[in-house]
């Protein structure tokens, strides 16, 4: 008895005649591949050294505003303190007619703001002509050398009454008002050298 055999079927039953073949082969080849897992989150600390950069960037910049604004407004005190005393000064003088006081006076607060603004080393030595002309040099052009402003030395030798107190009081708020005025010259002439 023979048995008829498939045309399609091997010998052995069950298995598909054909060339011997290894594996079993699918259509999809990436149906076998495992899914793709992704890398963990990055936190938020510690950052990037980047980061690290531009927060020290930010602090210098923070620190560097705040010292320019506190040294403006303390400049700017001193000069509003400065223009404050001399009306009372110039007050005190036209209610009792003390001109010497008022010499004494102005050179005091010329003085304290001429070391606020220039350093003590600049104008606290300075006496006499030196001093005059240090105030001349610094925005008195000739009031103090050859003008009104000589008072300031020779006011306790002067006879009562020959002091022009309205010039004088006139001559020290228009220094003061320069210093106010080179103090933002000073800040343009450095934008325009650092351009």
């Amino acid at each position: 008895m023979s048995q008829a055999v498939s045309p399609h079927l091997s010998p052995v039953a069950g298995q598909a005649a054909g060339p011997a073949v290894g594996p079993v082969m699918t259509t999809d080849p990436l149906a076998d591949l495992r899914p793709y897992q992704l890398p963990d989150p990055v936190g938020w600390w510690p950052p990037a050294p980047g980061w690290w950069l531009l927060a020290l960037l930010v602090l210098a910049v923070v620190a560097g505003v705040a010292w320019w604004w506190r040294r403006r407004r303390r400049a700017r005190a001193a000069i509003v303190q400065a223009e404050r005393e001399l009306e009372a000064l110039c007050a005190a003088f036209a209610g009792d007619g003390d001109a010497l006081g008022l010499a004494r006076g102005c050179s005091r607060l010329l003085r304290r703001l001429a070391v606020a603004r220039f350093g003590r080393s600049a104008a606290a030595g300075l006496t006499g002509e030196d001093w005059l002309a240090f105030l001349d040099a610094r925005g008195g052009g000739e009031t103090f050398r050859f003008g009104v402003g000589r008072v300031l030395l020779d006011a306790p030798y002067r006879r009562r009454g020959t002091l022009d107190a309205p010039a004088l009081c006139a001559a020290v708020r228009a220094w003061i008002r320069r210093q106010h005025e080179a103090r933002a010259t000073d800040v343009r002439h450095l934008r325009t050298r650092s351009a």
